[in-house]
């Protein structure tokens, strides 16, 4: 059935007459809404064949039998809109992935807030500052840490590989040379055999250490220690010179720094008085003077006790008072017989002073032991030589074991 529109208006025209003069302005606005509905859009269909236009007076039926499915409740929403819609949709930005144009403005999270939140400059700084720490100037950006690390991506895995080719401080086996440039190795005293020194070979037998006193080189195994070189030199902390020592050459030594020992191609140079407790010479000896020393005594009387390890001639100068034995030996500790080889000899001389009486030696002994020497002229003297000096000289020769053939002379000094 159609609308009969001239009855529709009429009752529409009364209802917004009594709309206007109602309290409730928004059933003025529902029946704009509605009117503006019908004229657009409203066909045959639209309204139930039961229902006639007298069912615009209640607002809720009116939109109802209008097709309308908001509420009054929801049609309040646009309560104030002065616009169209669409342009005010259009100036606000979506939930999702919103673009802003302006300088918006969000609550700042406290340090530390690890949620969904959004994070401000102002947290993102603090958050900046809390990860510098206080750092230094030049190592409170990545770029500077990046090359404060070389711009080495690999940083932690270079780090380690370099330690593990030090040497721990615990100690370890070095497989290349040690260079040291303007620096010093520095060991303290040693108080023992394994500590502060430098040791050789295997089991350690070369070692060098000081001891809080001296300073030692020691080879302290079976083996020998050799110092090889050129020229070597052993010298004073002053530069004083105590031995030199050339290849090929000479071996020097030194007292106070004035040569006194030399060897050469023929033999060696003495500088200077040498003084042993005896000389062996193989070979000829050439000698443009001899010293012996003469033992001063003023012993008279008694066993003359001759030691040919200290003296060459004893001096008799006091006046004999009796004939006299002598016993020649090498010292009191030292026989005759083992300070000679088969074959060898030596020779001194007694000084004997006679008063108006004179005395002589009249029994003879090496090592204790009596001998009969063979006299010059062929006779054995019989008395001293009164008011002079006799003097006796002795040549004895070791022929074996404790045998010895012992020459003799006495002459006369007045």
């Amino acid at each position: 059935m159609a609308i009969d529109t001239a009855t529709f208006e009429t009752t529409l025209d009364s209802k917004i007459d009594a709309a206007t003069t109602s309290d409730d302005a928004k059933s003025f606005l529902l029946l704009a809404k509605a009117v503006e509905a019908v004229n657009n859009a409203v066909s045959s269909s639209s309204l139930s064949k039961s229902n006639n236009l007298s069912d615009l007076l209640n607002t809720t039926t009116a939109l109802t039998n209008l097709g309308f499915t908001a509420t009054i409740a929801e049609l309040n929403y646009t309560d104030g809109v002065t616009s169209n819609i669409q342009t005010q949709l259009d100036a606000k930005v979506g939930a999702a992935s919103p673009t802003f144009t302006g300088t918006p403005a969000a609550p700042t999270a406290s340090t530390g807030t690890n949620t969904t939140q959004i994070a401000t400059t102002a947290f993102v700084q603090g958050e900046v500052t809390a990860l510098v720490d206080s750092a230094p100037s030049t190592l409170n950006t990545l770029n500077e840490l990046a090359a404060a690390l070389g711009d080495d991506a690999n940083f932690s895995t270079t780090v380690t590989n370099s330690i593990a080719a030090k040497l721990p401080l615990a100690g370890g086996t070095m497989t290349g040379a040690i260079a040291m440039s303007g620096a010093n190795i520095t060991l303290g005293d040693s108080s023992g055999g394994s500590d502060d020194r430098i040791a050789f070979g295997a089991s350690a037998h070369g070692q060098i250490y000081h001891d809080g006193t001296n300073f030692l080189i020691q080879e302290t195994g079976s083996g020998n220690l050799l110092i090889d070189g050129s020229n070597i030199s052993l010298r004073s902390s002053s530069s004083e010179t105590y031995v030199n020592c050339t290849a090929n050459g000479a071996v020097d030594l030194y007292h106070d720094n004035s040569k006194k020992f030399e060897t050469t191609s023929t033999g060696v140079n003495v500088e200077g008085t040498a003084v042993t407790d005896g000389v062996t010479v193989d070979g000829t000896l050439d000698i443009e003077e001899v010293i012996e020393k003469v033992e001063p005594s003023n012993s008279t009387t008694g066993t003359i006790s001759f030691d040919f390890l200290d003296q060459a001639i004893i001096n008799f100068h006091g006046n004999q008072t009796a004939n006299r034995t002598i016993n020649f030996r090498g010292n009191s500790s030292t026989s005759l017989n083992s300070m000679l080889a088969v074959n060898q000899s030596v020779t001194c001389a007694i000084l004997m002073a006679q008063g108006s009486t004179a005395y002589y030696l009249n029994a003879y002994q090496v090592d204790g032991s009596s001998v009969t020497p063979k006299w010059s002229g062929g006779s054995a003297p019989t008395a001293g030589n009164a008011s002079g000096i006799d003097s006796y000289s002795f040549t004895i020769i070791k022929t074996a074991d404790a045998t010895f053939t012992v020459l003799a002379s006495q002459t006369q000094y007045a």
